[in-house]
C-alpha cells in the first residue's frame, strides 16, 4: 500500500497541482481556447463596463402594425472594455391588465472596440418583464462583424440597477494565426 501512495503523489498530485494553476490562471484572465467544429481555435473572454441608453418614441405607420405595439429608436454610448456607440430599433409592448408586464425584441448596430480591437457588429435582443422580474437575452448576429471584430460570436448581459446600466459581454473570436 505504501508503494501505491508512493506512485500516487508522484504522478497525481503534481498533476491535480497543474491543472489547479490553470483553471485559477483561466479564471483571473477571463479567457479560455477552445476548438472549433472546423478545427479552427477560438479564444473566449470577458468584457465589463457601462452604458447610457436614449430611447425615443417613434411614430406609428399608417396599416402596420398594432397600435398596441410600441416602436422606438435606441442610441447608446458604451464605456469601459466596450467603448463606442450603437444604434437600433426597439419594438415592445405592455399588458394592459398587469402593470409592469411586457416583452420586447430589439436590433441595434455596435461600432467602436472591445478590448482594444475595432470593428462593429450587430446584436440581437429579446426580452420578458413580469412580477418586477426581467428575462433579457442579447445575442450577437452571427457572421455581423467586421474589422478586427470578425467572426465575432457572444452574449451580452445587461444589468439595470435603479437607473444605471452596466453589462458583462461573454465572446469568442478566432484566435490569431
Amino acid at each position: 500500500m505504501t508503494t501505491h501512495f508512493r506512485s500516487f503523489s508522484k504522478i497525481i498530485l503534481p498533476l491535480c497541482a497543474v491543472v489547479c494553476f490553470f483553471a485559477y490562471a483561466n479564471a483571473q484572465d477571463e479567457v479560455s481556447v477552445e476548438k472549433t467544429k472546423q478545427g479552427g481555435k477560438r479564444v473566449t473572454k470577458v468584457a465589463k463596463g457601462t452604458f447610457e441608453v436614449k430611447a425615443t418614441p417613434l411614430p406609428a405607420e399608417d396599416n402596420i402594425g398594432d397600435p398596441t405595439i410600441g416602436r422606438l429608436s435606441l442610441d447608446k454610448t458604451w464605456s469601459g472594455e466596450l467603448a463606442g456607440t450603437s444604434k437600433g430599433q426597439m419594438l415592445g409592448t405592455q399588458s394592459e391588465s398587469e402593470k409592469g408586464s411586457g416583452g420586447y425584441v430589439a436590433i441595434e448596430r455596435f461600432t467602436g472596440s472591445v478590448q482594444a480591437k475595432k470593428g462593429s457588429f450587430s446584436l440581437q435582443h429579446h426580452g420578458t418583464m413580469g412580477g418586477g422580474r426581467f428575462e433579457i437575452n442579447v445575442y450577437v448576429v452571427p457572421g455581423s462583424g467586421t474589422g478586427e471584430l470578425a467572426g465575432i460570436s457572444g452574449t451580452l448581459k445587461i444589468i439595470i440597477e435603479g437607473a444605471k446600466h452596466s453589462y458583462e459581454f461573454e465572446y469568442s473570436l478566432p484566435a490569431p494565426k
